[in-house]
């Protein structure tokens, strides 16, 4: 399975995210699967990208060229995807992915969330979306995401995605377990 990972390149990240970012990378890579993701070699997705990497699994890496004044790119990638914009970036990840994991990130990586939450809401995929939620870091976004239900912004509240507070959750919902 291709499962494509949306997470912050910051360099500033505390450690308590990243270990967990490469100790998800490590299950990916063991359990056969292809990580997806902007192609950094820093922060959330360097992280998962260096655990996919020590364990021998495979990455696929989608970015512009010039991504690079901003961050380092990840060298390691099994492929690597040279897009022109941030938009084809996102449709590659869409048409490349079979599953998505939102790890902690920034402004990029609720972007990236909320157009492929928006896309499984209008039918145009339909690919598992796992919120991955480590120390609590969604909480204040998913209540809002659940009070804008309430106060009925969101209609049809189907479940969309689902949230996961451990790598093993994770698997379970991508595993049908």
């Amino acid at each position: 399975m291709n499962i494509c990972l949306y997470g912050s390149g910051s360099r500033e990240i505390d450690n308590v995210y990243t270990d967990e970012a490469y100790d998800l990378g490590c299950l990916m890579a063991q359990k056969g699967h292809t990580l997806v993701f902007g192609g950094g070699d820093t922060g959330m997705m360097g992280a998962c990208a260096k655990g996919v990497h020590d364990s021998n699994g495979k990455s696929i890496g989608i970015a512009p060229e010039w991504i690079s004044d901003f961050e380092p790119l990840c060298k390691d990638c099994s492929e690597f995807i040279y897009v022109d914009s941030m938009d084809e970036r996102k449709r590659n990840f869409i048409s490349h992915s079979d599953a998505f994991i939102i790890s902690p990130g920034g402004i990029g990586t609720l972007d990236e969330f909320f157009e492929i939450i928006t896309l499984k809401k209008l039918k145009k995929i339909d690919n598992e979306i796992i919120v991955f939620n480590i120390e609590h870091f969604y909480d204040k976004m998913l209540e809002m995401i659940d009070e804008m239900g309430e106060k009925g912004f969101l209609y049809k509240q189907d479940e969309v995605f689902k949230v996961a507070t451990s790598i093993d959750e994770i698997f379970e919902y991508l595993e049908g377990n």
